[in-house]
């Protein structure tokens, strides 16, 4: 075998996998090797985006104990903080009418071990603060607000790389190559070979494949036969999102700058200007790009097309967004300068799968995906807690449990980042 561990994709949990197994006295670095179509940070992962939230406040107390983890991670690491790629802006929920969301993630905070620093605001102030930038926005739809000063975002694409040349300074192998197919032979996962032809064999392979899951399953799972519903499309599938970006000019970009992480219930996030100057509105209202497999199998899979060549529709939809949000970005005539598609895997739940293929024939393919458009916050941590699921080492019960390959009829109906759950297809956007 080339490797001890095969990681196929570099994202968050390609990446943190790496790292944290770089760190493990139980392996050798020179062992484990990432393949990943682009040099980090990789150039289609949803990952690989000018920034990112990173935040605590959910819905569900499993990943506010573990998105603290994670930040306090984001504020120790040496790697990180020389890069200075965390900025704790704080953020603003703005929370519909009808929705129970901020009350059931408070609730969170006063029943943890942290102190609960959000606070209410009313329409007025938020209208007011930050200079009165949002004095303008529609609010027509949201009926509570509350400030959370420990929030933030970290400089996305920017943490990746910086993580994943931890890594290979350590000794990890990266590899650049398009993963095409799964190599089984002899009753037994091989590797993977690339579309150039290329082959690189592993005693195990870890999937960190995102959106690209189902697509690069399809052939081993019709060559083993494995039914509908045992196959990883019910376990996670590929949803996209629009964003819009502003290039700014430095003036206008540290007037931006005041603003904290902006929440706009379901329909997306604005994120303060990056260092170079790029302001990020988000539209978070999903969408699948279903496509029917060579042998009749319903999966979804990110288009061929660069993510930046973005449906006129879609692009209309994003925009009054935009306007309903800070309208007066968009005074004398000015336009978005680049749209964006990411796509990410999303599971039902929308909890990671972090576990090994349960089909005996397949016990040494293991999967770290699911995304699920939350995730990003995790990459200085998910890594350690992907190491255990290789070793077969458990991360306690309630953590094998929720990562675990899951009974489609079992999730449960909440999960933990609901509003971006997929509920049309890209080409009625066309």
């Amino acid at each position: 075998m080339d490797a001890e561990i095969l990681i196929v994709g570099a994202g968050i949990f390609g990446v943190s996998t790496a790292y944290h197994l770089a760190q493990s006295q139980y392996h050798d670095p020179r062992k484990i090797t990432v393949l990943d179509r682009a040099p980090a940070p990789s150039t289609s992962a949803a990952s690989t985006d000018i920034n990112k939230i990173v935040r605590a406040d959910y819905s569900k107390p499993f990943y506010v104990d573990l998105a603290y983890e994670a930040m306090d991670a984001w504020s120790s690491l040496p790697f990180f903080r020389e890069a200075n790629v965390y900025h704790q802006t704080g953020w603003v929920m703005m929370d519909e009418k009808e929705s129970d969301l901020a009350l059931r993630i408070r609730q969170n905070f006063r029943n943890g071990n942290r102190e609960d620093v959000s606070a209410d605001l009313t329409e007025e102030e938020v209208r007011r603060k930050w200079g009165g930038l949002l004095a303008e926005m529609d609010a027509r739809e949201y009926g509570s607000y509350y400030w959370n000063p420990s929030a933030g975002w970290a400089a996305a694409a920017e943490a990746v790389e910086v993580m994943m040349r931890e890594a290979t300074e350590l000794g990890v192998r990266y590899e650049v190559g398009e993963a095409a197919r799964i190599v089984f032979e002899d009753g037994v996962v091989k590797g993977v070979e690339t579309k150039d032809g290329r082959r690189y064999m592993a005693e195990k392979v870890l999937l960190a494949t995102g959106a690209w899951t189902s697509q690069l399953m399809s052939t081993i799972e019709d060559e083993l036969d494995i039914p509908e519903v045992e196959r990883v499309e019910n376990q996670v599938t590929a949803a996209g999102v629009c964003v819009a970006h502003f290039k700014l000019s430095p003036e206008e970009a540290a007037v931006y700058r005041q603003l904290p992480v902006l929440i706009f219930g379901a329909k997306g996030e604005v994120l303060p200007p990056t260092d170079r100057d790029v302001f990020k509105f988000t539209n978070a209202t999903s969408f699948r790009n279903t496509v029917t497999t060579k042998t009749g199998h319903k999966i979804s899979v990110p288009p061929e097309q660069e993510q930046n060549i973005v449906p006129l529709k879609l692009q209309e939809e994003s925009l009054q967004l935009v306007r309903d949000r800070i309208p007066q970005i968009l005074e004398n005539g000015r336009k978005v300068d680049y749209y964006r598609m990411c796509w990410d895997g999303i599971t039902p739940n929308q909890s990671q799968l972090l576990t090994r293929q349960p089909d005996p024939r397949l016990s040494n393919l293991y999967f770290a995906v699911g995304g699920s458009f939350h995730s990003w916050k995790f990459l200085p941590t998910i890594g350690k807690y992907v190491v255990n699921v290789l070793d077969g080492v458990s991360n306690g019960a309630e953590k094998d449990e929720v990562w675990s390959w899951k009974n489609p009829s079992s999730l449960a109906e909440r999960g933990a980042h609901e509003k971006v759950v997929p509920r049309r297809e890209l080409r009625d956007l066309e």
